[in-house]
């Protein structure tokens, strides 16, 4: 212990549920009782993945603090992460860390609480809550640790300062992954949903189906099947349910399945399954049936092609986003024949970057841009958002971000003026 004032609090389990650890209810060597405040993991999802970019303190009940005696040195957050399942000898997991997080500003919340800023950006190491395991091919919501530590007394408007003695992890908070709702349907498949604001005068909405790809699946033999990481990973599906996407389409269900495998492991038993979330929410919920849309990328952009060649007349748009075609190993037989990318009378925009060395476009996107009647098609060359360039495979980011266009009409808008 480094300072007379400098206490901790640890992580038994999951970044979801915490069990503090509990210090002697004695007084501290200034007289005063123990004072235990939680605290809540505050996370956004970057276009790169989700990262913790703050910690709120639940100190509002302490009192009004004074926010000048605040700043980056007051709290100390050292962060763990690792994997929630066992990784075998040889394998490799990455993201996991152990580390100290970068306090960039103290600040007050409307509440009273004390917001710790963490320094984060994309492609930094040591904020992640996924790891992603080789192997499986598969992302995972790591096991969180944060432990805090308090450098100096709490300054407050009235009353002498506060010594924190004990802090108590709480739950991993991010409103966006949050206002979806987690279903499983009949058939076993889970999903994640969000549901638009209603009003008496708005009749029913638009459904968009966002399928995610290959590494946000279940693994099943390690009975992981999480219902989180397609939200997570990725804006693919949060990108719609943001305020300017719901103007757009005046108000739409998102709806984020997650396979139990790979899409394109199994894409024909797949589909009805698929068909099955959307037809149940047709019935249950105010979606119209005329306007319901399939956007996938990746695994997902396989996925988005496959609903469309198995039911021509479910969908009014389809948006197949750096989609496989041919089998990535060049052995065996289409995934999706040429006769049947033929057959596809979805309106159908296809999205990729020419440098992606995960899925080829010109023997995929391209390809199937060629045969798919009055497709449109956008080709960018490289993944670039915000001045960092990511991977060419990750074209989804352009789409979350409603950027691809056609003759001045973006993705979304076109989306949206479609009927079936």
């Amino acid at each position: 212990m480094s300072t007379s004032v400098t206490r901790r609090s640890v992580l038994a389990g999951g970044a979801g549920a915490a069990i503090g650890l509990a210090l002697p209810a004695s007084a501290d060597a200034g007289g005063h009782h123990p004072t235990s405040v939680s605290f809540t993991l505050d996370a956004t999802t970057l276009d790169g993945g989700e990262q913790v970019t703050s910690v709120t303190l639940d100190t509002g009940r302490l009192g009004p603090i004074d926010p000048a005696g605040l700043n980056p040195g007051t709290f100390s957050v050292h962060a763990k992460a690792t994997s929630p399942i066992p990784i075998a000898p040889g394998d490799q997991i990455f993201s996991e860390y152990d580390l100290d997080r970068t306090v960039r500003a103290a600040r007050l919340d409307r509440h009273g609480n004390i917001v710790l800023e963490l320094s984060h950006a994309e492609g930094q190491p040591g904020g992640g809550t996924l790891g992603y395991i080789l192997s499986r091919g598969r992302n995972v919501r790591l096991d969180l640790v944060y432990t805090i530590t308090q450098n100096a007394p709490i300054a407050r408007r009235h009353g002498s300062p506060v010594t924190i003695t004990r802090f108590v992890q709480g739950r991993l908070s991010n409103p966006e992954v949050d206002a979806f709702s987690h279903h499983v349907s009949g058939s076993g498949l889970k999903y994640r949903l969000y549901s638009p604001d209603h009003s008496p005068r708005h009749g029913r909405r638009p459904l968009i189906v966002w399928l995610h790809g290959a590494g946000e699946g279940a693994s099943l033999p390690d009975d992981y099947y999480d219902n989180e990481t397609t939200l997570r990973a990725n804006r693919g599906a949060l990108g719609f349910a943001t305020p300017e996407a719901q103007r757009i389409f005046s108000g739409a269900y998102v709806v984020a399945p997650q396979s139990t495998s790979y899409w394109m492991e199994d894409g024909p038993r797949f589909a009805p399954l698929i068909r099955e979330i959307v037809q149940d929410l047709v019935r249950r919920r105010r979606v119209d049936p005329d306007r319901i849309y399939v956007v996938g990328c990746s695994n997902g952009g396989y996925m988005t092609l496959e609903m469309t060649v198995t039911y021509p007349d479910l969908f009014a748009a389809s948006v197949p986003i750096c989609g496989v075609v041919e089998p990535l190993d060049g052995q065996g037989p289409p995934l999706i024949t040429d006769a049947e990318l033929a057959t596809i009378n979805t309106p159908t925009w296809l999205v990729t970057s020419r440098d992606d060395d995960t899925v080829p476009p010109e023997t995929n996107t391209i390809h199937a841009h060629d045969l798919i009647g009055g497709a449109l098609v956008t080709l960018y060359d490289h993944v670039v958002w915000n001045g960092y360039q990511f991977p060419g495979h990750w074209s989804w980011i352009y789409v979350a971000r409603n950027d691809p266009s056609h003759n001045g009409t973006h993705i979304w808008q076109w989306m949206a003026r479609r009927r079936r």
